[in-house]
């Protein structure tokens, strides 16, 4: 039942102000001729425009539960020079920036601006003739007082001019669209009782002020509204204060609730009722997003060893969920609410806020989920219990493989020891075999085992023998530079690595050894360098063998071929 509404009407002098009021209210819009149309979409539109002076007034409509009942969201003051003034929702006004507002008028652009808990008021003026607006976030008025013959153009000058007054350039609401929707028809709607409900307008205390302002616009604009609109959020009363606020130019004198949603909202929500009590709600296109695959909010976003989850703030609130009680897996991991988007985003690592790691053949995942604050000192809850699992998958780390090429197919030196002239060459092959021999386009992974060869030409071999006498790695180019790493030392292979093997040292003009391939740890660029010292042993019915035993090992009495030692070297390089 209608509780019975008391306004305080200054009646005196309002003989024909209905020509100089134009109303907007939900879709609809009551020009200055009385004529009612609705807006059926989600585009800006020219509400008054004074080709005079260079002056619009616009209003952008949005969707709230309905996608495709449009209400008035927003008023823009467009002038030819200085910045735009913007009427929002929750009572924000925006001049180029967010303008701070009280009861006392400033001046913005020649615009006079003040605000109250009822909305905003905008005074000024057109050739000298007063128009002031005033915007509650519901309902748009706009008096105008302006001399006989007066012109201008707009919706508020013929509501039935949609075609002519719908702006296509939605600069500065990046959310307009002129896309038609239907929604099924709401059944709980009753034809009847929205008549009855509308036409209290003609009932009192508004009858005995019918004779000054006529309502049928205004029943019109209600029924039209309801019939396809539920009669939530304070809907069937916002026709009524819309009729009320047309009778004076005092606006709606009685006493008015607390400011609603003032300074609250983001651009997504509209202000409404949850479960009895006001607050934002989400607009119907935005939530449909995530309502028609029954989700509360995006997908998970993985990246390297983190993952977060965003929840919408205004579904968790239509639902009934604080979002404070919420948290991880680790009760202490909490959700990080955007004070402007309303956005509840929650995050975690591999290693935090309880994560369970799981693998499986090419996998590792990670696995998390928002749940409910469980407190076992609340007697009573009436909050539904929250489980969402999220989770991120990510390939099994694998060992980095490190290619490593040879720079020349073999390295060839020309020697003299004593009267011996000779040849030395060193050549990689990647078989035992020693067919497969590595060049410049051969790929050589780390751990790989590879064959070195180190063969002489120029030699009698009945004579002398060559003797590998050390072979050792560095990072630099230079024998003698630092890191070095030792492959063969006094003739034998380095026991400490266990993967060199040393073949045919000292029985003959050549010998080979083998390896695994390796790289300096820290250093870039990873340029291996291969150097290997050779001394020639006389024969002279002695073994020039080394002796190698394992950790006991004693090296032979070998005698040497006076002359400085033979050194050959070989880089490779990724």
């Amino acid at each position: 039942m209608l509780r019975p509404l008391l306004f305080l009407f200054a009646v005196s002098g309002l003989t024909g102000v209905h020509g100089d009021l134009c109303t907007v209210t939900g879709p609809s819009v009551i020009d200055i001729t009385g004529d009612v149309n609705s807006v059926s979409d989600r585009c800006e539109y020219t509400l008054l425009q004074d080709q005079s002076t260079g002056f619009t007034l616009k209003a952008n409509f949005l969707e709230r539960r309905r996608r495709d009942v449009s209400f008035v969201d927003s008023v823009t003051l467009d002038f030819s020079q200085g910045a735009d003034i913007q009427l929002l929702q929750g009572h924000r006004v925006l001049v180029s920036s967010p303008v701070t507002l009280s009861g006392s008028v400033q001046t913005f652009n020649g615009v006079g601006l003040s605000k109250d808990q009822t909305g905003v008021t905008a005074n000024i003026s057109l050739n000298g003739s007063p128009v002031s607006l005033f915007f509650d976030g519901t309902t748009a008025q706009i008096y105008m007082d302006v001399p006989v013959g007066y012109t201008f153009e707009g919706l508020c000058a013929n509501s039935s001019s949609f075609s002519s007054s719908r702006l296509s350039d939605c600069v500065l609401f990046v959310t307009c669209s002129c896309q038609l929707y239907e929604d099924s028809a709401d059944t709980t709607i009753d034809s009847n009782t929205v008549a009855q409900q509308c036409n209290i307008l003609k009932s009192a205390p508004f009858s005995s002020c019918n004779n000054d302002v006529d309502p049928e616009s205004y029943i019109i604009a209600c029924r039209n509204t309801l019939n396809k609109y539920p009669a939530v959020d304070g809907l069937r009363c916002q026709f009524l204060k819309a009729y009320a606020k047309a009778l004076t130019h005092l606006f709606f004198s009685a006493d008015h609730p607390e400011p609603i949603c003032q300074d609250k909202c983001s651009d997504h929500e509209f202000c409404g009722d949850i479960h009895g009590n006001t607050d934002c709600r989400c607009r119907a296109i935005y939530a449909s997003e995530y309502t028609e695959q029954n989700r509360l909010g995006g997908p998970t976003v993985c990246k390297d060893n983190t993952a977060s989850l965003t929840l919408v703030g205004c579904l968790l609130k239509e639902n009934g969920i604080d979002y404070t009680h919420l948290h991880l897996n680790d009760k202490t991991c909490k959700g990080v609410m955007d004070p402007e988007s309303h956005m509840l985003e929650f995050s975690f690592s591999s290693d935090s806020c309880g994560t369970e790691v799981t693998t499986n053949n090419s996998q590792v995942i990670f696995t998390n989920a928002v749940v409910t604050r469980n407190s076992s000192s609340d007697l009573i809850t009436r909050q539904d219990k929250v489980f969402i699992e999220f989770s991120c998958s990510h390939p099994k780390p694998e060992l980095q493989n490190v290619a490593f090429n040879i720079l020349d197919n073999s390295v060839e030196v020309v020697l003299q020891s004593g009267e011996w002239h000779y040849n030395l060459t060193m050549k990689a092959y990647s078989d035992a075999a020693q067919t497969q021999l590595l060049g410049p386009k051969s790929d050589v992974r780390l751990n790989q085992k590879i064959w070195i060869v180190l063969e002489t030409n120029g030699l009698d071999e009945e004579v002398v023998s060559v003797v590998t006498d050390s072979c050792w790695a560095t990072s630099g180019n230079s024998p003698s530079s630092s890191p070095r790493y030792d492959l063969i030392t006094d003739g034998c292979a380095n026991v400490a690595d266990g993967t060199v093997e040393v073949m045919g040292n000292g029985q003959g003009t050549s010998n080979s050894f083998s390896f695994n391939m390796f790289e300096f740890s820290g250093k870039e660029p990873s340029e291996v360098y291969l150097h290997c010292q050779l001394q020639l042993c006389v024969k002279e019915n002695n073994s020039c063998e080394p002796g190698c035993s394992g950790s006991a090992r004693r090296r032979r009495s070998l005698r040497y071929r006076r002359g400085a030692p033979a050194l050959i070297s070989m880089v490779w390089t990724p």
